[in-house]
């Protein structure tokens, strides 16, 4: 039995594809003031500034694509189902990059970098590279409604039953790029391990978290994920 596998991805993975981490000495939030930025009072407050930088962010991913740590998550994703086990990929990451490289059974925690949500209709959909103030929500006609689909500091992640569900009941678990240090995907490791689930760790250095690991991968994402990728395939 192949067991039940679920991944959490990071900004370390996407760093790679031209995307910028955000907790690194050089990344997003130390170039920009994430209180001003991304939270629910700065866009109350500034909205046509926080629709400015998202709007920046998504014509930066209009030029990202997925590199071979994305590829081989996709191959790992239909190789684990074609041998009949369970298999959840969980991203902190707002990109597509998982999405291009052909993965399927993804959960977007953080929310959409490319979706925009309407305050007023509640309607999830396909945004423009130029969202403003004045830009009418297509489901409701009403100007002034929409937002970027992204999960800001102080909102509640999304689909967190889900994720919880497929934590306490997975065999193996993997964390790639990421920091470790923003909950509640720094506990996903605790609780898989309650579980009784396998741990990998996959990053550039070690984290917090990372005494909690049985197996520790070190280096880019490119070359590390699809080594490991390789190996747990020939394992199970």
């Amino acid at each position: 039995m192949t067991g039940s596998l679920v991944i959490l991805t990071g900004a370390g993975i996407s760093a790679e594809s031209g995307l910028g981490t955000f907790r690194d000495p050089d990344g997003l939030w130390a170039k920009f003031d994430w209180q001003a930025l991304a939270t629910p009072e700065a866009f109350a407050a500034q909205p046509g500034r926080v629709h400015e930088f998202y709007n920046a962010r998504r014509g930066n991913l209009a030029a990202a694509r997925p590199h071979a740590a994305h590829e081989a998550l996709a191959r790992l994703e239909r190789d684990w189902l074609a041998r009949g086990g369970d298999f959840l990929l969980v991203t902190q990451n707002v990109d597509d990059l998982h999405e291009q490289a052909g993965s399927q059974r993804l959960i977007h925690m953080h929310g959409e970098l490319k979706k925009m949500r309407c305050l007023g209709c509640h309607s999830v959909m396909e945004a423009p590279l130029g969202l403003g103030t004045d830009t009418a929500c297509p489901r409701c006609s009403q100007p002034g409604f929409l937002r970027p689909n992204v999960v800001w500091f102080g909102e509640i992640p999304l689909e967190m039953d889900v994720i919880f569900q497929a934590l306490e009941t997975c065999t193996h678990f993997a964390a790639i790029g990421t920091s470790g240090t923003v909950y509640p995907a720094a506990g996903f490791s605790q609780v898989a391990g309650q579980a009784g689930a396998r741990l990998t760790e996959i990053n550039l250095a070690e984290t917090e978290t990372s005494p909690q690991f049985h197996e520790r991968v070190s280096g880019p994402a490119s070359e590390a994920v699809p080594r490991w990728v390789e190996r747990i395939l020939a394992q199970t």
